[in-house]
C-alpha cells in the first residue's frame, strides 16, 4: 500500500477547515452535491470535534450556516450504528429547536440539511448515494400537496420538501472508484484519499494543495500524527471487544446447546422432566453439565443424575 499523501477528510473537518481562509474547500463539495452554488457564512459549534481515545465512535459533526440561513450538518462515520437514521432524526430535530429563539413563529423554523459521509454499509440498496425529502401525498388522488401562494411568500420557500430537513447518505464504501462527474471526483477522494490531476470539482484542487501532509506546520503534522495512532488504537479496541463477544457467544452458544442435549436425553429416559431439575440445567455452567449427562448413562433416577 503506497503512503497516504493527503490528510483524513475526518481531520480536515475538525482542525482545518473550520478556518475561514479555507471554507472554499467545504463549499466546493457541498456545491457538487446539493447541485446549488453554497457560500459559507459561519460555522457553528458542533459536539463531535474530540480527537482522543475517548471518541469512541470517531465521529465528526460540524454545523454549517450559508448565506440563504440553511443549517446543514455534516458527520463523518466510521463505525457501524444500526440505530443511525433514528440518531440523524434526532440531531435534525435538535438543530430545530436550538435555532428557534423563544417567541419566534414557527415560520421561522430553520431549513436543515444533514449530511452523512459514511464508511460502514447503512441498510440495503445498490446506490452510494441517497436523498431524503417530505412529501405529502393524498390517499385517494395520489395528487402531492402544494405550498399556496401566501405560504411561499411567508415562507420564502416553493415546495414543502424546502421547508422540511433533507438527509444525504453518502456510502463511501459502495462507491466503485469510477468519477462519472464533478460530484463523483469529490467520493473518489473520499475514499481514496487521493485527488487526480484531471478532476476539476469546485474545491478539490484547493484541498489538494490545503491537505498535502508534507505542507503541513510541524506542530500540525505531530497533531496528525497523534490523531493516526489513536485511530489505531480505537480500531485494536473495537476488535478486542467484538473479539471478547464472539467467544462470550461462542461459550453462551455451546452450554444451551449442552442443556438442550440433557433434557432431551432425560425427557427420553425418566419422561417429564420436573421444574427443580430443569432450573438448575438452565443456570448451570458447561462442566456441570458434561458431568450429568456422563451421570446420566447409569442413573436409575433423575436423583442420581443431580446428586452431589
Amino acid at each position: 500500500m503506497k503512503p497516504r499523501r493527503l490528510i483524513r477528510f475526518d481531520w480536515a473537518l475538525k482542525r482545518l477547515l473550520r478556518s475561514k481562509a479555507n471554507f472554499e474547500v467545504l463549499e466546493g463539495l457541498l456545491s457538487e452535491l446539493l447541485m446549488t452554488d453554497i457560500k459559507i457564512v459561519e460555522i457553528l459549534e458542533g459536539e463531535g470535534n474530540k480527537e482522543n481515545h475517548l471518541d469512541k465512535y470517531n465521529r465528526v459533526d460540524m454545523k454549517v450556516k450559508n448565506s440563504n440561513n440553511e443549517l446543514i450538518l455534516i458527520e463523518l462515520q466510521y463505525e457501524r450504528e444500526y440505530d443511525y437514521l433514528q440518531r440523524l432524526v434526532y440531531a435534525a430535530s435538535k438543530t430545530v429547536t436550538e435555532h428557534l429563539a423563544e417567541g419566534d413563529t414557527y415560520s421561522r423554523v430553520p431549513k436543515v440539511i444533514s449530511i452523512s459521509i459514511l464508511y460502514f454499509d447503512l441498510g440495503c440498496g445498490a446506490d452510494y448515494i441517497y436523498h431524503g425529502t417530505t412529501s405529502f401525498r393524498g390517499l385517494h388522488t395520489n395528487d402531492e400537496l402544494q405550498l399556496n401562494e401566501g405560504q411561499k411568500g411567508l415562507f420564502h420557500r416553493q415546495s414543502i420538501q424546502e421547508i422540511f430537513p433533507e438527509f444525504y447518505l453518502i456510502r463511501v464504501k459502495r462507491f466503485d472508484e469510477v468519477a462519472r462527474n464533478s460530484l463523483d471526483e469529490w467520493i473518489y477522494f473520499l475514499k481514496t484519499g487521493e485527488i487526480r490531476e484531471d478532476f476539476t470539482a469546485r474545491g478539490l484542487q484547493k484541498a489538494k494543495a490545503l491537505l498535502d501532509i508534507l505542507q503541513l506546520p510541524e506542530e500540525e503534522r505531530r497533531a496528525y500524527e497523534r490523531y493516526q495512532e489513536d485511530l489505531h488504537f480505537q480500531a485494536s479496541m473495537v476488535e478486542s471487544t467484538w473479539g471478547a463477544g464472539m467467544l462470550e457467544g461462542e461459550k453462551i452458544g455451546e452450554q444451551k446447546g449442552r442443556a438442550a442435549t440433557l433434557m432431551r436425553q432425560l425427557q427420553r429416559r425418566f419422561g417429564s422432566v420436573p421444574t427443580w431439575a430443569s432450573a438448575r440445567i438452565a443456570t448451570a455452567p458447561c462442566q456441570a453439565l458434561e458431568e450429568w449427562s456422563i451421570r446420566f448413562v447409569d442413573a436409575r433416577s433423575l436423583e442420581e443424575v443431580f446428586a452431589p
